[in-house]
């Protein structure tokens, strides 16, 4: 492994921009609108109710809770999958991320050689044919070199880990170090939370003498395992050549400091905004990969990460864009991860590719006091034979052999099965289910999912750990 520098600009080049804000934003403010800057953050396995703005008592987000106090705040944003690397894929296209051999793990292991094809036009890839610097700063999870990485998928520049979870000190995953530039390994000593900040700081300090707009994607690792805040170095000394998916470690209190120092990082990417008088024409997105593990709030829900029910799925998710959304505003347009490829699409003035048309809505019509649309959404999920319907404020679920009918609106906490007493829409929601479903790639013996047992984690009591097959057939 060697030590090498990444090509980002330097902390004293941060506070040169700063310095400088008063002359950027004088001839920027007399210039014709450009496109939007486009910042779009996700945290890794947060749920619901981690963030102060979505009611969580015991984490302060300060940073989090002033994008929602400045922009819109949704109450039901879906994740396309349970797990992680599934939903990148389906965020990073658009699509459903069954169409794509790689959206079929869950997660991605690298006993699997696949990863996000590089001909398959990406949300980044567009909005650089539009002119659009791009960058990935964080964990990107579909596929690793030579075949396949962040800069063979539209990005310009990259500096993160190439796979799930790395320990937060070490950077390493199983003993093996994961943390590159570009597509050379490198060591950098730091919390891996904060490196994150600096160099998405770094970055975003480079674009600002740039008449080009740019993207940033800003995918923390936080608060995904192992559980180590950042002065945890002796958890990460303890957890040095075992498993990182540490069930013996851990707390709510580590937890919380874990999603603080993210939205620390992320006070910061705001505040350095404001420096470069560019807030008021940047997209900034935060959101969740997929509902919260172990030590999560996903209340008002229950079901937590690899599970369809709506802890696993429903996620906070908030944009704020001075320019064209209003401020302190709900929606409760219903969503999902990949609705964000023609939204900032759109307000890119840029347009997806023809030959791969978006499954995702642009939710732009639907924010600033527009109508609701009524929409399906659709999930599978391999382990325990998964899946789930939403339509109105009704959810059909399946899970192993048991299927369900929810009103998820006046029953969030998915109690009261009416399948029966609704037989109708029970059976209109399957057969739209089967009809999707035929459409998508089928699931395959060989794609690696995942679940928790009762072993595992004692809410899970009598789970004897997901049962994993292949369901081809309709559900019924």
């Amino acid at each position: 492994m060697t030590n090498v520098s990444p090509p980002f600009p330097t902390r004293r080049r941060v506070l040169q921009v700063a310095a400088a804000a008063p002359l950027l934003a004088g001839p920027a403010a007399a210039q014709p609108a450009k496109p939007p800057n486009i910042v779009f953050i996700l945290a890794d396995d947060l749920g619901y109710a981690d963030v102060g703005c979505y009611g969580a008592p015991d984490i302060a987000t300060p940073a989090i809770d002033r994008l929602a106090a400045e922009g819109v705040r949704f109450t039901q944003a879906y994740a396309n999958s349970a797990v992680c690397s599934a939903t990148r894929c389906a965020l990073i296209t658009g699509r459903y991320q069954y169409r794509l051999r790689v959206g079929l793990e869950e997660p991605l292991d690298r006993a699997v050689y696949t990863g996000l094809p590089p001909a398959h036009p990406t949300l980044p890839s567009i909005l650089k044919k539009a002119g659009y610097r791009t960058a990935l700063v964080g964990k990107w999870h579909l596929g690793d070199p030579p075949r396949y990485g962040p800069l063979k998928s539209g990005y310009d520049q990259f500096w993160g880990v190439l796979g799930a979870g790395v320990d937060y000190f070490s950077h390493d995953r199983s003993g093996a170090p994961d943390l590159y530039s570009g597509t050379q390994q490198v060591a950098e000593a730091g919390y891996l939370t904060d490196l994150i900040g600096d160099h998405a700081l770094g970055l975003m300090s480079g674009y600002a003498l740039e008449p080009k707009p740019f993207f940033l994607s800003l995918h923390f690792t936080a608060p995904h395992w192992p559980w180590e805040g950042p002065n945890d170095q002796a958890e990460s000394a303890r957890l040095k050549g075992r498993s990182l998916i540490d069930f013996d470690g851990g707390d709510r209190a580590v937890f919380a400091r874990m999603v603080e120092r993210m939205d620390y990082q992320i006070g910061r990417v705001l505040k350095l905004l404001d420096a470069m008088g560019a807030a008021d024409n940047t997209i900034v997105v935060f959101t969740s990969d997929n509902g919260g593990e172990r030590f999560s709030d996903t209340w008002p829900f229950t079901g937590k990460k690899t599970e369809l029910l709506e802890g696993g799925l429903r996620i906070p998710c908030v944009v704020r864009w001075p320019a064209r959304l209003p401020k302190n505003a709900v929606s409760e347009q219903v969503n999902i991860s990949m609705d964000w490829f023609p939204t900032l699409l759109s307000a890119a003035g840029t347009a997806p590719d023809r030959a791969y048309p978006p499954d995702g809505i642009d939710l732009l019509p639907h924010l600033g006091g527009g109508a609701t649309v009524q929409r399906q959404l659709f999930w599978r999920y391999k382990a325990n034979f998964q899946r789930a319907v939403r339509e109105g404020d009704w959810k059909a679920l399946k899970i192993q052999d048991n299927s369900f009918l929810f009103n998820v609106v006046k029953d969030p906490l998915e109690r009261a099965n009416l399948k029966d007493r609704e037989p109708e829409v029970f059976q209109r929601l399957i057969k739209d289910w089967n009809f999707w479903n035929r459409s998508m790639l089928p699931e395959i013996r060989e794609s690696f999912t995942e679940g928790f047992s009762g072993a595992e984690l004692a809410d899970h009591y009598g789970a004897a750990g997901p049962k994993v097959g292949v369901d081809e057939a309709d559900w019924k």
